[in-house]
């Protein structure tokens, strides 16, 4: 969760023309197990009165004919297998989340968000340093707990893990978030690009295309909020076809796309900063799927890249004719909508960093 967090932030100031980015989206998903593979076509889902009656997935034909998939089929989402008591469950979970961040945290009143952010500016009068002060704090507890996720949810179980992991690293992402959006324009001007004729344009699109990467791990929404036992997934279709490690290319795109249109030195430090943490996380990724699924995760390895597209090109990932259909899925029209959703939002965001005062 906190990670989908700090990857969406505003950058554009009210006093400056808008480039696009986005808060938190969500996206609507049903984890599956990893024993689970792609679902027959014949297979006839069961229908209970306190469920919904209708789906929505397509099926590509190679994930029905191929046999040899050893991962999961992601942003799979069939409404005849979720409960309306999960989701339920989910909002009312989310909400008491966000109440006890707001009075922990967020509020200066009550919370220790400004008083935290306050020492970390203590320590330098740079911007920059504290730019990247706060993303390492953050990225130390985000990756170092992810690092101890197989030890710790063996003490202590996969819900109790999730529970922590969140409450940990969720504050420390909104401080960054809302320190960036305060201070992005604080920084020293390395170039003035904003007013090149289809720049504006040029960097709305890849803004926008870097969310289709940056949140695969919302696929399981209800085990982010542990209404769902968490697992950690070996998906092999749709994103995963292009990068094995999606959030880590949308990452890219982004810090790119808005350094070019800030142009400043926060910026730079910000992309440094978050760019270094994801690459990071690729191959703290990579071990954590070796040691979780084996043999299965070499196959999926072997046939997949880091680099976008690599494996089509040499022919290790051969794509379906209908690959398209395996985008043509809730998650990603929902992802669409809160995307642009938050576009025109950016003045509400930007006004609520900015009377925090971090």
């Amino acid at each position: 969760m906190a990670a989908s967090v700090i990857l969406s932030t505003s950058f554009s100031p009210t006093h400056h023309p808008s480039l696009f980015s986005s808060s938190s989206s969500i996206s609507l998903s049903k984890p599956k197990s990893t024993s689970q593979r792609f679902s027959s076509p014949n297979s006839k889902p069961l229908s209970f009165s306190h469920r919904f009656n209708f789906s929505f997935v397509t099926h590509s034909s190679v994930k029905e004919k191929d046999t040899t998939f050893v991962g999961e089929d992601s942003a799979a989402f069939n409404l005849t297998e979720q409960k309306i008591t999960s989701w339920i469950y989910f909002a009312a979970i989310s909400g008491v989340v966000l109440f006890i961040l707001n009075v922990v945290w967020i509020d200066n009143s009550t919370g220790f968000g400004k008083a935290f952010v306050d020492a970390v500016s203590g320590l330098s009068d740079s911007h920059e340093v504290v730019m990247l002060i706060l993303i390492l704090v953050f990225a130390v507890f985000r990756s170092g707990m992810a690092s101890l996720r197989n030890t710790g949810e063996k003490i202590i179980g996969e819900r109790a893990f999730r529970v922590i992991f969140a409450g940990i690293s969720l504050p420390l992402a909104v401080t960054t978030i809302v320190y960036f959006i305060n201070h992005r324009y604080d920084g020293i001007q390395l170039w003035q690009l904003q007013s090149t004729p289809g720049i504006h344009q040029l960097l709305w699109l890849s803004n926008f295309i870097s969310f289709f990467f940056l949140y695969p791990p919302t696929f399981n929404l209800l085990e982010i909020a542990a209404v769902d036992k968490p697992k950690i997934h070996l998906y092999e279709t749709g994103i995963i076809r292009i990068t094995r490690h999606p959030q880590m290319v949308g990452q890219v795109i982004w810090c790119l796309a808005h350094t070019i249109w800030i142009g400043n030195s926060v910026a730079v430090a910000a992309s440094i900063g978050l760019i270094s943490h994801h690459l990071f996380g690729a191959w703290s990724g990579d071990r954590r799927l070796a040691q979780r699924h084996g043999e299965d995760f070499e196959i999926v390895k072997r046939r997949t890249s880091i680099v976008p597209f690599a494996a089509i090109l040499d022919g290790r990932q051969r794509l379906p004719a209908d690959f398209y259909k395996e985008f043509i899925r809730l998650p990603y029209l929902v992802i669409t909508a809160l995307t642009l959703g938050a576009y025109f939002a950016h003045p509400l965001m930007q006004t609520a960093s900015f009377n925090l005062h971090w």
